[in-house]
């Protein structure tokens, strides 16, 4: 098949088609004779595959490696190349989101003085540019990916030298699963998910579970576990859901390696993808006294809540909640959406 034909075929440009070969994504034989590009089925196909993924978003570079992994017979890469675009993807829409917020913010202001006083529109967008970059500055600190493997054996020992992290881990799972109390036909959000400790209990009931992980490893255990589990690559700041899409959402042992603000980005990201009257059910490691704010623990990337604040924004954004404490750290945290 030569090129004229590719352009019928395909309904893209001869220069599209050169361009792509100038990278290195497709190489089309050259006739002796002529030096007419010759394309193979094969180089069909990868024209094809590549502009179904640059439909997406998907940078040249990433699609070259697709392309390698997909002809070495490794789909789970392929996958994990596509679920990291959705996320991105999901990054930016509520990016837009946020400025559709904030322009409807400066029409409001604009109705109300008559004008745009300087101190209202720097505040909108501060206000605007401080989520964004909150959202752009996520970054893997712990190598989730690395400790995939040996997770479930570090949660399970019991042992005195046990991570201190986890200590109550089963007791703190089995507390949000009675909490939630789920009621057939409802869906359930396990935020953080990793090797999906926590959703098994409720898939143990009969309860349909989605799961989200920064780590493509940690998801990947998580799907060699429990296959028939809904699961996307994603993380706290930017939930690859649609709004009110959940029953309930929990989260465990995860949302004390949020700062400050990331955990006020991550509340109002589990309140968007909550139904109305959803429920939260968040277990981890919470300081219960109101004068310690929330400040580095023993260990990198690793911030304890105080309890008195998360109270506080619950309360402020109309939810019921009740709290129960395990032990001197760890705390179960229970909200209920208006």
């Amino acid at each position: 098949m030569q090129i004229n034909e590719i352009v019928q075929k395909l309904n893209m440009t001869a220069r599209a088609i050169r361009f792509y070969e100038e990278k290195g994504l497709i190489s089309p034989q050259k006739q002796a004779i002529n030096q007419y590009r010759v394309f193979t089925e094969q180089e069909v196909w990868r024209l094809q595959t590549i502009i179904a993924l640059r439909e997406v978003g998907m940078n040249l570079e990433d699609i070259k490696s697709a392309l390698e992994q997909m002809e070495g017979g490794d789909y789970d890469e392929l996958q994990y190349y596509l679920e990291l675009q959705r996320s991105m993807m999901f990054s930016q829409w509520l990016e837009y989101k946020q400025m559709i917020a904030t322009t409807d913010g400066l029409i409001d202001l604009l109705k109300q003085e008559k004008s745009l006083p300087l101190s209202g529109i720097y505040e909108l967008a501060e206000g605007s540019k401080r989520l964004r970059n909150v959202r752009k500055n996520w970054r893997d600190q712990w190598d989730y990916d690395g400790r995939a493997v040996t997770h479930d054996q570090v949660v399970a020992n019991l042992d005195e030298d046990r991570d201190p992290e986890y200590k109550d881990y089963a007791e703190a799972l089995s507390s949000v699963a009675e909490t939630i109390s789920p009621q057939t036909g409802e869906v359930g959000l396990d935020l953080g998910t990793g090797t999906g400790n926590l959703a098994g209990q409720f898939l143990a009931s009969g309860i349909t579970m989605c799961g989200v992980d920064q780590s493509k490893e940690m998801l990947r255990q998580c799907r060699l576990k429990f296959p028939h589990m809904e699961t996307k690559l994603g993380n706290f700041l930017a939930i690859p859901y649609l709004d009110d899409q959940f029953d309930f959402v929990v989260s465990s042992f995860a949302f004390h390696h949020l700062t400050n603000e990331q955990k006020q980005l991550s509340l109002q990201e589990m309140e968007r993808v909550l139904k109305p009257n959803g429920r939260l059910c968040l277990a981890d490691l919470i300081y219960s006294e109101a004068e310690n704010e929330i400040k580095p623990a023993a260990g990198a990337g690793k911030f304890y809540a105080s309890l008195a604040d998360l109270l506080t924004w619950f309360d402020q954004h109309g939810f019921m909640v009740q709290y129960k404490q395990i032990n001197s750290l760890l705390h179960i945290i229970h909200a209920i959406k208006a």
